[in-house]
């Protein structure tokens, strides 16, 4: 069994999970030397990039299934492009390689970036966007990486499609957007907000959904692997509950931020570090990100948590490393 992405925060969490579970798991680094979700690593790692078939094809010899976490997750790069074409070279890269390598099961990480929200309710699957509806480089990169996969299914690709929707908990190393968010409530950083919504689902869920896609799954089918919708505002708030803070008290309008968003990206253009705010994010801030797990629910038998439990796996991991106080 071959995990992709086992650097990176769902990655590590699969291949954690596929190991608790009896499955003798490769995982697949880019550069595994150091990392630190790779620390005690449940199996034995190959380094690999994703975009490199004749790489992808030795990492995966004598692999009967793969699971496909590896992504460019940013939401910002001083060269948007480098999103695309990383996220789309891995993801045709990878499956041309699982091809090559004979691999007889696959589960494709996607993403709810590739669904359109639902005006005043929950998305599911048959809610796909184009690559010209997608809000940024990521959302795009995503969109195209996810129909390479499909018309390479449509040609025999062995291939479940799943779909996380906004992952939090523990170990979350870099840490991803919604991490980063966490982080910044916790510490105080966030005294006002804008009226969004997200789906919050606890990592170790999404990691299991993985397993159940890839024992259960239908060839070709998508499935969402969400949690609970909930309210921005409500999310700080028990942040703030736990933290011994006061939740922001202040809602902002979104047009008013446009400019702060422009020098935020423009100072992010020269230290090369990612803004916390950026025009793109507004965007999606229009909508909720409201999503349905039922498919995965009712074919694959799968559950979520309390998205409350996510946050405190989260704060307290955060706290172990120091990270807030």
């Amino acid at each position: 069994m071959a995990v992709t992405g086992v650097s990176g925060f769902v990655g590590a969490a699969v291949a954690r999970a596929l190991a608790s579970q009896g499955y003798a798991v490769r995982g697949i680094a880019r550069n595994p030397a150091g990392k630190a979700n790779l620390a005690k690593f449940p199996g034995e790692l190959a380094e690999a990039d994703a975009r490199d078939v004749a790489a992808m094809t030795q990492a995966l010899k004598n692999c009967d299934a793969l699971i496909h976490c590896a992504a460019d997750y940013r939401l910002w790069a001083r060269d948007p492009g480098e999103i695309l074409r990383n996220n789309r070279m891995g993801a045709r890269a990878t499956m041309e390689a699982a091809l090559a390598a004979g691999v007889r099961r696959i589960v494709y990480t996607s993403s709810v970036a590739t669904i359109a929200p639902l005006p005043g309710g929950a998305a599911d699957e048959t809610r796909p966007l184009t690559p010209e509806t997608a809000i940024g480089a990521y959302k795009r990169s995503k969109v195209e990486a996810e129909r390479i996969v499909e018309v390479m299914i449509a040609d025999g690709l062995p291939a479940v499609i799943v779909h996380p929707s906004t992952p939090i908990g523990p170990r979350d190393v870099k840490p991803t957007p919604t991490g980063r968010i966490i982080v910044e409530a916790a510490n105080g950083h966030m005294p006002a907000l804008v009226e969004t919504g997200l789906n919050l689902v606890h990592v170790d869920d999404v990691a299991q959904g993985h397993i159940l896609a890839l024992e259960r799954g239908d060839i070709g089918r998508h499935y969402i692997l969400g949690g609970e919708d909930v309210g921005l505002a409500t999310m700080l708030a028990e942040i703030a509950a736990r933290t011994g803070r006061r939740p922001p008290a202040l809602r902002l309008p979104i047009a008013p931020l446009r400019p702060l968003a422009w020098a935020a990206e423009a100072v992010a253009q020269l230290t090369g570090r990612e803004p916390m705010l950026t025009r793109d994010a507004l965007k999606m801030a229009r909508h909720h990100m409201f999503f349905t797990s039922a498919r995965a629910e009712t074919e694959l038998g799968y559950r979520a948590r309390d998205w409350r439990e996510g946050v405190a796996d989260a704060l307290a991991w955060f706290r172990t490393g120091g990270v807030i106080a």
